[in-house]
């Protein structure tokens, strides 16, 4: 997670101007990065950060994993996720998705691979990942590759760096093209796939007439996947805001209903705000207001936002 490559601040309050201190790990009570790096702005504005960096990668290595169901790519997903190989790519694209977005045809899920280094090759990464997707089924039809740029890997990385062109386009058409993410645990990731998509079609059949779902993993962790969901469907030219509003609601509410996280990686903002107040523990919600008062008494960072 990008908190992880953040070893210090500077941050601007309305109360004052604070420094953390540069270290490479600290048990020193609450890490006050922490804290501000995922306040969006209501606490201070972060002037400064010391990064952690890595070299520029000069070995890859990638593979693109087929499988005749979702479930078995999530139980290769994890078997990867859990193995200690910590691939740089680890997405599972569910069959529509593997279909619009890597050429993939044949009603397979695809799970793209990749290893990256600037130390050493990754034959051996590489291959144990392949054995783990090989335990639940996965097959490698184009081989393993050591760039990201080829096969359906390589066509499903094309689309992904295309798609805002694609979703501008079908914008302008009255379409409505959005998505919206999460995270869970892996054996909750069962019921909140099978909620959401039942909940979402539901809602795409009485908000647009219909619509299509499809869903991949951007994230896998060893305790569970970000599952990231990407809606396509008509909409009424004018009333597409409206339109998303109400799909966007629907998502939301079978998120939370399932254990998922309202948000991974997209933040809460205003449009999270009121499923935010129901994960968040009241308690928290409380010190978090404390914070504020210390550090932007009168209440001008962000306003609305958070608490």
């Amino acid at each position: 997670h990008i908190d992880d490559f953040v070893e210090s601040l500077r941050v601007v309050t309305p109360a004052g101007t604070l420094e953390s201190r540069r270290l490479p790990g600290s048990g020193a009570g609450p890490s006050p990065d922490r804290m501000f790096l995922g306040s969006e702005g209501i606490l201070g504005i972060i002037t400064e950060a010391w990064m952690r960096v890595q070299d520029r990668p000069r070995h890859r290595a990638s593979a693109g994993v087929r499988f005749d169901s979702v479930e078995a790519g999530v139980a290769a997903a994890r078997a990867v996720a859990q193995a200690g190989l910590f691939p740089s790519n680890c997405r599972l694209l569910d069959p529509g998705e593997a279909m619009t977005s890597a050429g993939v045809t044949d009603g397979s899920a695809l799970l793209v691979l990749g290893f990256e280094s600037a130390d050493h090759a990754l034959d051996a990464w590489i291959a144990r990942a392949v054995e783990c997707c090989a335990d639940h089924g996965g097959t490698v039809p184009e081989g393993i590759r050591s760039s990201s740029t080829e096969g359906a890997a390589g066509a499903w990385r094309n689309a992904f760096l295309r798609a805002p062109y694609g979703r501008d386009a079908m914008v302008a058409l009255a379409c409505i093209a959005e998505t919206f993410e999460t995270a869970v645990t892996w054996d909750g990731f069962a019921a909140l796939h099978s909620g959401v998509t039942d909940t979402v079609g539901q809602a795409l059949k009485d908000i647009c007439g219909g619509g299509f779902m499809t869903c991949r993993f951007t994230h896998v962790y060893p305790d569970g996947p970000a599952p990231y969901f990407t809606v396509l469907a008509p909409g009424r030219r004018g009333s597409e805001l409206e339109q998303w509003r109400d799909i966007k609601a629907a998502a939301a509410e079978a998120v939370l209903a399932h254990g998922g996280t309202i948000t991974h990686h997209h933040a809460v903002g205003r449009d999270h705000r009121p499923w935010y107040d129901r994960q968040r523990p009241d308690l928290f919600a409380g010190a978090l207001r404390a914070a504020k008062g210390v550090l932007d008494p009168a209440g001008v960072l962000n306003p609305g936002v958070l608490i």
